[in-house]
């Protein structure tokens, strides 16, 4: 069975007053069966994991080199993360792959040196409005997933995260129809890869403008496994309900 997870991406967002949000989450979350994860700004990792250390909520980052040291000025390591406290890392997320170029490939390669490192690896897949429109939808997130996934992929070192570029941070969200689809596709896609066994254990997230409204009806879609949530995610009183939501779909 595959334990849903409720994963926070906190962005560009959050110095050390943040982490009393962060208190009163792991506070909220304290009977939690779904697993709970903060990605915060790098600044915060280290103090953020002593926050959360004895609760439910575990901590992770938003990006890594795929270098494991080296003259790489600015960048951070998956070494360096899992040493700050982290035990996850969000790769491939659209805002990356747009706004620093990341190809697949490069996805691949962190992934590879994050899974080295004993980190879980959250790759995102998602197509954009003019693929949406332009029915390209699975081909595109297809694509993305083969490229983007390591050979030597389980369920125990990733995490596949679907979300439509589109639906992030607009409040737009796919018909469940929609997220049906992908969701049943990239299973679909896994299977035919890595085999039955392996394929079904990979947890399957959704992401997209998730929140508390909405996440009851997201999280009845067959193989939504949890969310990559944004915004919803900074405040306690918001991602505790998404988190209260997984555990009563679970």
């Amino acid at each position: 069975m595959r334990r849903k997870l409720a994963a926070g991406n906190w962005k560009m967002n959050g110095t050390a007053s943040a982490l009393t949000e962060l208190g009163n989450l792991a506070y909220s979350c304290k009977s939690a069966k779904a697993e709970v994860l903060i990605c915060p700004p790098a600044t915060l990792l280290y103090r953020a994991a002593n926050v959360c250390v004895d609760s439910k909520v575990s901590i992770g980052a938003q990006d890594c080199h795929n270098a494991t040291y080296g003259a790489h000025t600015g960048d951070l390591s998956a070494e360096m993360l899992h040493d700050a406290g982290a035990t996850a890392v969000i790769l491939g997320h659209s805002e990356r792959r747009a706004d620093h170029g990341e190809t697949d490939e490069t996805v691949r390669a962190k992934a590879k040196t994050a899974i080295a490192a004993g980190l879980t690896a959250i790759i995102c897949v998602g197509e954009t409005l003019n693929d949406r429109e332009a029915g390209k939808t699975l081909d595109v997130v297809r694509a993305q997933l083969a490229g983007s996934l390591p050979d030597d992929t389980s369920g125990t070192t990733v995490v596949v995260a679907y979300e439509p570029v589109w639906a992030i941070g607009t409040g737009k969200v796919p018909t469940v129809e929609q997220i049906a689809e992908v969701h049943n596709d990239l299973r679909a896609s896994l299977v035919k890869r890595f085999g039955g066994e392996t394929a079904n254990a990979i947890r399957l997230l959704y992401g997209g403008s998730v929140k508390a409204g909405n996440a009851k009806e997201i999280f009845a879609v067959a193989h939504v496994d949890g969310a990559l949530v944004g915004g919803a995610s900074l405040k306690a009183a918001d991602f505790a309900p998404i988190v209260a939501a997984l555990d009563a779909s679970a």
